[in-house]
Formats: structure tokens, sequence, C-alpha cells
């Protein structure tokens, strides 16, 4: 996509929109509202950091069609989520998440690593982090609030209940809180 250019999907009523705006790919919303006239609005951005592409497949799964859009964008490890979240490499059009769901156990660089290094970075530590972990253990919680994790989400092992716990951080994070947004 080439700057200033959009695409754009129809979904229902809806249309995604995904422009270049000052180097950085951001993805709106676009509607009509009761007067017909169409409103655009920016979509929340989640980076999934999930080295499991079940898992991946799993959230997105849940998020598509949920009544609080958003755009999700996934790495696969500590590393590449630390170069995400620092535009670097082959994220210099990367957006800035208003939400992080991470997994602790990762390769290259661990969950905990990631976290603590985010909130460590004082252009980073506004960011919302949720670990979305199969681990249960009371240390790891303990640890994982320790090192500033906003909310910590055990994996469930049931799809249903999955599910529910993935439409339920987006309801809280994206209908409830509020979230920082990033200074143009």
């Amino acid at each position: 996509m080439s700057l200033g250019s959009q695409a754009r999907l129809v979904q229902a009523d809806k249309w995604l929109q995904a422009r270049i705006q000052n180097g950085r790919v951001q993805v709106y919303q676009t509607c009509g509202d009761e007067k017909g006239s169409r409103v655009v609005k920016r979509l929340p951005e989640v980076l999934l950091v999930d080295d499991n592409p079940a898992d991946v497949v799993l959230v997105r799964e849940a998020l598509t069609g949920s009544r609080h859009q958003s755009h999700v964008s996934n790495v696969a490890d500590g590393e590449q989520a630390m170069a995400f979240l620092h535009r670097a490499g082959p994220y210099i059009n990367a957006p800035r998440p208003d939400l992080m769901m991470l997994d602790l156990n990762l390769p290259k660089k661990d969950g905990r690593a990631v976290l603590a290094e985010v909130k460590a970075d004082s252009k980073l530590r506004a960011i919302p982090v949720v670990i979305f972990s199969t681990s249960r253990s009371i240390l790891e919680i303990a640890r994982s609030y320790e090192l500033g994790a906003n909310c910590y989400v055990s994996k469930p092992g049931n799809l249903q209940e999955y599910f529910l716990a993935v439409k339920s951080i987006e309801e809280f994070w994206f209908g409830s809180a509020s979230l920082p947004r990033e200074e143009k």
C-alpha cells in the first residue's frame, strides 16, 4: 500500500479502511450514523504475542464480528514483540497497540522479560498488558503483577470458555476502561 492509498473491505454495513498516515498503518471503521452520514473511527489496535498458531486463530476468531471491532496484529516471540513495539525492522509502520495480550512462555525472549521491558520503558508503559497464559500458578500470577501486568487471565481449556475469556478481555478494555492514546 503506497502513502495515501486506502484499502476497503466490506463487512456487513460497515467499511474497514486501512490507511497509511504519518508512515503508520491505521485501520478505521466507517459506518452510517442515524442521519445517514458517514462516521469514521479508528479501530482499537491489539498486539497478540503468542507462539501457538492455534491460539492466534482462536483469539482472532473470538474478536471477529464482536461488538468492539478491533484490528489484531500478532507476533510469535518476545524479540518480535519488542521490535513491533519499537517499530524496528519489518515493523517500521506498525501501529501502536492500545492493548497487548501476552503469553508468558515464548521463544527467544519470554513473556516475563517482555513485560518487564515494556513497563520499564517510558514510551511503552502506558500500554495495558494482559497476560493470557495457560499457567494457573499463583507464583506466575504474582510475578506478573509485580512486573506490572494490568491483568492476568488463564487460558481456559474449554473452547466456549476460551471465547468467553477473550470477549471479556475485549469488553473490559474497549467497552469499560479508558485507554491512553498516542500523541500525534
